[in-house]
């Protein structure tokens, strides 16, 4: 399910600092941002480290934000922004591994699983995609947002998304088809097609 936006009357109090508005901004949306930034940063304390810093620079940055924007777009722009920080300053620092147990068990995805074990291995072919496949495909399978609005999430062409979107989905698959597993309920070739005609081959250029 998409995440819906702000009652916009709570939106329009918490750009104007009234504490309790944004705290229910708050409770509406850090289940999903904490979920996004967990699976990224794979470590559950820095995940909730950076998820506070996410909505204090929320918190600073609503008076200047247009309510002509989606509000849940421009949320997870600066969810990206600041883990694409935290990765940046940490490339040299060993990561923390997370136990799978420890972390939100999967809820949306194209298909159910009908053996348990494949949810373990759909997160381990998700965690070995690249950063900004595994944030694309995230946005959209996980989070639920439009391939518009993770375009201006992740302040990319809508071209270059759907080309990461179809990258990972069939990177993961083909991880999976590894270890004898099949995430959808069609054959590659059959879900291939259809993804192909919607996607280009090759990641559009920077916005």
């Amino acid at each position: 399910m998409p995440l819906p936006q702000p009652d916009p009357g709570v939106l329009r109090r918490a750009q104007r600092g009234d504490e309790r508005a944004f705290s229910i901004i708050v409770r509406a949306y850090q289940v999903p941002v904490f979920n996004y930034v967990l699976r990224l940063v794979g470590d559950r304390a820095l995940a909730e480290d950076l998820t506070q810093e996410v909505f204090l620079r929320v918190f600073q940055g609503l008076p200047r934000f247009s309510l002509r924007s989606k509000f849940t777009t421009w949320l997870f722009q600066v969810t990206k922004n600041r883990v694409l920080d935290e990765l940046r300053s940490s490339e040299r620092r060993p990561r923390a591994a997370v136990d799978i147990d420890d972390i939100p068990p999967l809820e949306v995805l194209d298909a159910p699983f009908e053996r348990l074990e494949a949810i373990d291995a759909v997160w381990r072919a998700v965690a070995g995609l690249s950063v900004d496949l595994k944030m694309a495909l995230l946005l959209r399978d996980i989070v639920g947002l439009s391939y518009a609005e993770i375009a201006d999430a992740l302040e990319v062409t809508l071209a270059t998304v759907k080309w990461r979107i179809y990258k990972a989905r069939e990177d993961v698959q083909v991880a999976l088809a590894r270890e004898g597993i099949v995430l959808y309920g069609e054959s590659r070739s059959e879900r291939a097609e259809p993804e192909a005609r919607e996607a280009p081959m090759a990641p559009g250029p920077r916005r």
